[in-house]
């Protein structure tokens, strides 16, 4: 193969090496279906064109056009069931089992037609199936677009980009050793695209899911500006885990976070700046804290994190440095909301005040109550700390001041 070809078909293999990334971050996060979805079309995808490209260690050619027969019928029809899914085609059991069902039905037939043809027939027949079924899903994504899904038109450049991949690994396969690097530039970067557009269509389809989980999860509780629990949903959460605490005692571990500048930035720029910090806050709170780790809004300024079982403090302190290094990184904040979501207009360059107050809890007459006020009035003292993190040593009883790491 031309060293340009594998230039860009080792775009296209990196493109699919992070959408199979993304679907574990994705799966680590709860949001299974967006993960199988994604790394189902991730595999199927790459499969496809390793087989097609001659990756596959079948030296006989008329048993490799047979098993790329079976290829393509059978990962043309999953990729279409995948799309029929993501457009919401699917919604009952019932479409579902009659989707599988007929899509099973047509790759079995392709097979079994494909075994009373020649080797090459057998596979032309399977590339045609298959260039069938995407024409299907072209068709069935632009009569949903036309319905007024606007998604549905990138699906539709998805598919069309899927068609040309398909037509450039046709002509690779048929005709392996007249191909130009040309061909392969244009089928490597059309699979590239399909990967892209179907990446970011599973995302939006189902990116409401995460809203409507945590929302059905919080109830009224739910604090729409930093998308966690709200202050009476955290004071929930504190007093049913010291409540086991008591019942089974396991060490607490307890992270009080004050931002201690949102006053000010209130009155500078208004409201909507200060919603702006605490979206992004929380955003990179979130994505900083592991995911079995409890936490939620405390005040107007604030966020608690919680860990059960806590029975190593050197795994509290890091994560307080950690949660310290990323909320004082800088961030461009909206400071109107007629401007919000556009590169221009009204924006300032904002870092977070953040002071962290961390304990242990470990002693059986703890209160839930006293535990989370010393870890505020902690955080607020560490705004003065050089590390910007307090500690509190249940032994002697002395809150100190963390050394400072260097990054």
């Amino acid at each position: 193969m031309d060293k340009y070809a594998i230039g860009f078909w080792g775009c296209y293999f990196g493109a699919a090496g992070l959408m199979l990334a993304g679907s574990v971050f994705a799966y680590l996060r709860s949001l299974r279906r967006i993960a199988v979805n994604a790394a189902a079309s991730a595999v199927a995808s790459t499969f496809f064109v390793v087989a097609f490209l001659g990756g596959l260690p079948i030296s006989d050619a008329a048993t490799l056009d047979r098993f790329l027969a079976h290829v393509a019928a059978v990962v043309s029809a999953l990729l279409a069931y995948l799309l029929f899914s993501i457009l919401g085609i699917l919604r009952s059991p019932a479409a579902q089992q009659r989707a599988v069902a007929l899509l099973a039905a047509m790759a079995a037939v392709v097979i079994a037609l494909g075994w009373a043809l020649g080797p090459q027939q057998s596979l032309a027949l399977s590339l045609g199936a298959a260039a069938l079924l995407g024409f299907i899903a072209l068709a069935l994504s632009l009569r949903t677009a036309l319905r007024g899904d606007r998604l549905a038109w990138v699906a539709v450049s998805g598919v069309l980009f899927m068609l040309v991949a398909i037509l450039g690994l046709s002509w690779m396969a048929l005709d392996r050793a007249h191909v130009p690097w040309q061909a392969h530039a244009v089928t490597a970067l059309a699979g590239t695209a399909y990967l892209a557009t179907m990446a970011s269509v599973l995302w939006i389809r189902y990116s409401y899911l995460i809203e409507l989980n945590r929302a059905m999860a919080h109830g009224p509780s739910y604090d729409p500006v930093t998308r966690m629990r709200s202050n009476s949903e955290t004071s929930n959460m504190v007093n049913a885990a010291f409540q086991d605490y008591r019942n089974q005692p396991a060490p607490l571990g307890v992270i009080v976070v004050s931002i201690a500048n949102l006053y000010v930035l209130e009155k500078l720029y208004g409201l909507a700046a200060v919603n702006h910090a605490l979206f992004v806050c929380a955003g990179r709170l979130r994505r900083t804290v592991p995911a079995h780790l409890e936490m939620g809004r405390l005040g107007e300024d604030g966020f608690l994190v919680l860990m059960r079982n806590c029975h190593h403090s050197g795994d509290l302190i890091h994560l307080a440095r950690r949660i310290q290094a990323t909320l004082s990184r800088m961030v461009v904040l909206n400071t109107s909301l007629v401007e919000a979501g556009t590169a221009g207009g009204q924006q300032t360059r904002w870092a977070a005040e953040a002071g962290i107050g961390v304990l242990r809890v470990s002693k059986t007459d703890a209160r839930a109550s006293s535990a989370v006020g010393l870890g505020r009035g902690m955080s607020r003292a560490a705004l003065s700390y050089p590390s910007r993190i307090a500690w509190y040593d249940e032994t002697s009883g002395e809150i100190v001041d963390m050394p400072v790491v260097a990054a």
